[in-house]
């Protein structure tokens, strides 16, 4: 059974004001935790993986489709495959946000440390 520490080397800035630590990973699924800067953007895109998350801290105006709400600390979210969405974080206070995408991201697996158990 594969175990993952908290490290500083496992956090990637991946756009400005955005860091993303690949927590754990396997064939099925990627658990992802993103810390985001106040007023950061994370821009709209669409992959082939459905993503299930959940806003820790923080929060900020989310847009799935065409449909927009604001997120709240608590507040959880699924976006299906393929689906246009995008993140405009919170201006006063940094977000926290923990993504599940199924399957595994491939593309991010450069990014995943070896386990540590």
């Amino acid at each position: 059974m594969p175990l993952w520490h908290e490290k500083a080397e496992a956090w990637h800035e991946i756009l400005p004001g955005v860091q993303r630590r690949i927590l754990a990973h396997g064939p099925s699924a990627m658990l992802v935790l993103y810390r985001i800067a106040p007023g950061s953007v994370f821009p709209k895109h669409t992959h082939p993986h459905a993503q299930y998350g959940t806003v820790l801290d923080g929060g900020g105006l989310f847009t799935v489709g065409d449909a927009s709400w604001k997120m709240i600390r608590g507040d959880a979210y699924y976006v299906p495959p393929g689906v246009p969405h995008e993140l405009h974080a919170d201006p006063d206070h940094a977000t926290v946000v923990l993504d599940v995408f199924a399957p595994e991201r491939q593309e991010f697996r450069g990014e995943a440390l070896p386990p540590d158990a």
